[in-house]
């Protein structure tokens, strides 16, 4: 048979196996990605952000994890969820984080055995994810271009440190690397000060979240033509992209941006601001603001006259307050200085300007805000004697709600569940595999 022929009765008989697996018509109960299934090869954070953000949209994940060990962040503590008496339990607070809406089970990839049940659990999955250093699964027969043949509609999610392609694709990938070798900390910190990243592990999310949106699109080119792909996703790819105004400033100009503490390269006053007793964010960011801004500071200050700053040529623009920044910043800073902070919120807001006290973890999460958006959840998880409060999602959909259908699991809680539904073991093959190690 000539090879397009070929290729082209494979893909027909394909496209029926996709429609058999069309998306469920529970959507409005669980998610938006009903009745689809990922095959979760993924520990930390990363690839965990990314399956969890499927998991509340409705997808049935399921985790693998090395037997006897789990993923990493079981491990990743304290602290761990506390039980009713105060007391630890046994699961970490960092693996509770990312790995709702998955069932775990544990299954040695590393044997043939192994390798054997994820090609009979692939059959029934749209995606497969993991973020193992390049080449990993290669090694067992597990790379994409070991699978596609065999599963030409499957969407492959590979989110490492570095791509599968160019000099640096063989290195592990961390955060803190990411952020220095990114760019971050250059651009992080006190203007004096050394460099610094951020408090929070943003490329680990960044990744996930972007490989999230990857095996979206990819999914629905699959359903539409019954052909999957490789979605290869680069942390440092990521985080080049996440430059946003910074690296265009430098692509503009071919100046390297400098630290500017808690400013803004574009905007001024952007900015931490000095009250009378504390601190606020300050957000300025056009002439009209900037106006209101002066009316607001010219009722705290009134012997500092104000309102003169809209006649001056280094104030009363976007772009001299930019070029003008140390003499701007100075001038605000003395007028912000002689109000209490809840004196500026309550002014600077009653003239639509944006600012916010600087809030730590306690107030956000008493932020009456925060607790209407129910971005905390409570949840019952196994093991642990009263429920457990975890971060929800942020997704509010107005027909197909996001849905917390299973606790983060203890390790290997599902195996034979999903190995049974899933792969079609049977009990006598369970135990040789039990026996064996593979589970």
């Amino acid at each position: 048979m000539h090879r397009r022929t070929m290729q082209r009765a494979k893909l027909l008989w394909f496209r029926p196996f996709v429609a058999s697996r069309t998306f469920s018509t529970d959507a409005r109960k669980v998610g938006p990605l009903a009745g689809v299934r990922v095959l979760d090869m993924t520990r930390v954070l990363a690839g965990p952000c990314c399956t969890q953000i499927l998991g509340d949209l409705g997808a049935e994940i399921l985790k693998v994890e090395r037997p006897g060990v789990g993923d990493d962040t079981r491990n990743f503590a304290p602290p761990f969820l506390p039980q009713a008496s105060g007391e630890p339990s046994e699961m970490s607070a960092y693996f509770a984080a990312q790995n709702r809406n998955k069932a775990s089970m544990t299954l040695n990839y590393t044997k043939p055995e192994g390798q054997d049940i994820v090609k009979r659990l692939l059959k029934s999955s749209h995606v497969l994810v993991e973020n193992f250093k390049t080449g990993t699964l290669s090694k067992y027969g597990l790379g994409y271009e070991d699978l596609k043949e065999d599963f030409p509609g499957l969407v492959y999610c590979s989110i490492t440190g570095f791509g599968q392609t160019g000099p640096y694709s063989a290195r592990p990938g961390y955060d803190a690397l990411i952020q220095a070798m990114g760019g971050y900390m250059s651009l992080t910190g006190d203007v004096e000060g050394e460099p610094m990243k951020v408090g929070v592990p943003v490329h680990d999310l960044f990744a996930g979240l972007h490989g999230a949106v990857g095996i979206l699109g990819a999914l629905h080119h699959s359903t539409a033509t019954g052909v999957g792909q490789h979605v290869d996703i680069g942390m440092l790819d990521v985080s080049t992209a996440m430059l946003a105004n910074q690296a265009s400033n430098y692509l503009a100009t071919g100046e390297v941006p400098k630290r500017l503490g808690n400013q803004h390269p574009n905007i001024v006053p952007y900015q931490v601001m000095p009250a009378s007793d504390g601190f606020f964010i300050l957000a300025v960011g056009n002439d009209p603001t900037f106006e209101r801004f002066v009316e607001v500071a010219r009722r705290a200050a009134p012997e500092a006259g104000a309102e003169k700053l809209l006649q001056d040529e280094r104030f009363n623009t976007a772009a001299s307050r930019t070029a003008n920044r140390k003499m701007v910043t100075d001038t605000c800073n003395a007028m912000t200085k002689q109000q209490s902070v809840d004196w500026w919120l309550r002014e600077l807001e009653g003239a639509s300007i944006g600012c916010s006290k600087i809030q730590n973890l306690e107030e956000v999460f008493k932020d009456p805000h925060v607790i209407s958006r129910e971005m905390v959840i409570e949840m019952p998880v196994e093991g642990v004697d009263k429920p457990a409060k975890i971060v929800g999602s942020p997704y509010k959909f107005s027909e197909t709600a996001v849905s917390y259908r299973r606790p983060p699991p203890l390790l290997g809680q599902h195996t034979e569940e999903l190995l049974t539904t899933f792969a079609g073991v049977k009990a006598e093959e369970m135990e040789d595999l039990r026996k064996k190690g593979i589970v």
